[in-house]
């Protein structure tokens, strides 16, 4: 690929078989996924292998096994030679932003996976204690999504927490802010889908993880990336100072996704090709919507690498 931006699936890409074909044909997968089995103390490969679904989608166990997946696939890819250049920048959305700091140099294998982990298992927590949800918007934009929320927001906390594409927005709140949400979505005529969450992600409701999260991050020492590293509170690249990216980490939980202005401002800096990496297609997905002509080359399985090639 020519100058290229990497990109790095959140929360929701996870899938039970993901990545057992790059542990089993490429000892450097094999090496990232037997790494973090020791550093978790639990086979978070065999849960990424074999499953149960029900376990691989529990928060705490999603993130991480998202998270050791995608660095996995990415260092087959480097060994491969299958990179004529580094990344020349990198995003993540949501979890996959600590992805791309560790892709990017910024934090160490070891750190990343125990931050990843304490990330998921407190944001369960959090839902938790905060019985809530998460709805999308189908066809609606910012101002409509606005406009369902401050009309729900008289039943509860509702927020917008993602805004990944135009005509796909996500809110989040508690379980009657979202029931109230879906009927006003209706009322008037934009289509909403229910998610199957723990909780209400990036809202109000998780600011018990976000302080939690600060004390877990305080001794972590963040090096400047190698390259651009997209923030998804602010949409412009991190800054070098550990302390900056450490305080965008901790907002990142309360605070929505900009996943479409990272993407617009990628396309601004001149990006036109990507490369998605980890278990699914959801960020090719949300680029199509994005800028069609942006081409994405996504790879989650060892067929995928021949489009590399």
């Amino acid at each position: 690929m020519k100058r290229f931006a990497l990109l790095c699936p959140g929360q929701g890409a996870q899938q039970v078989g993901m990545g057992a074909d790059f542990y089993e044909q490429f000892p450097v997968a094999a090496q990232v996924y037997d790494a973090a089995d020791d550093i978790l103390k639990q086979k978070i490969s065999q849960i990424c292998f074999k499953g149960p679904e029900a376990t691989l989608q529990a928060t705490d166990n999603a993130q991480v096994a998202i998270f050791v997946t995608s660095v996995a696939i990415y260092r087959v890819l480097e060994s491969l030679g299958k990179l004529s250049t580094p990344p020349a920048a990198y995003a993540g959305l949501s979890l996959g932003e600590y992805t791309a700091l560790h892709l990017a140099a910024a934090v160490d294998f070891e750190s990343a996976v125990k931050l990843v982990r304490a990330r998921g298992r407190l944001m369960q927590e959090a839902a938790e204690k905060n019985p809530s949800t998460m709805l999308a918007l189908v066809g609606a934009d910012e101002a409509v999504a606005g406009q369902i929320c401050e009309r729900a927001r008289s039943i509860g906390v509702i927020v917008p927490a993602n805004i990944n594409a135009p005509g796909q927005i996500v809110l989040s709140g508690s379980i009657d802010a979202c029931a109230k949400a879906a009927e006003i979505a209706t009322e008037l005529g934009v289509r909403s889908v229910p998610l199957s969450v723990a909780g209400a992600f990036h809202s109000p409701l998780m600011q018990s993880a976000a302080d939690a999260m600060s004390v877990v991050l305080e001794p972590v020492e963040f090096q400047p990336p190698t390259a651009p590293v997209l923030s998804n509170v602010t949409a412009a690249p991190h800054g070098t100072p550990s302390l900056e990216i450490k305080l965008q980490l901790i907002q990142q939980i309360v605070a929505p996704v900009q996943w479409q202005r990272c993407m617009e401002s990628l396309h601004r800096d001149g990006f036109e090709e990507f490369l998605e990496i980890g278990p699914g297609r959801t960020l090719s997905g949300l680029m199509r919507k994005i800028n069609r002509k942006a081409r994405v080359v996504n790879v989650s399985t060892i067929a995928d690498i021949e489009s590399l090639s």
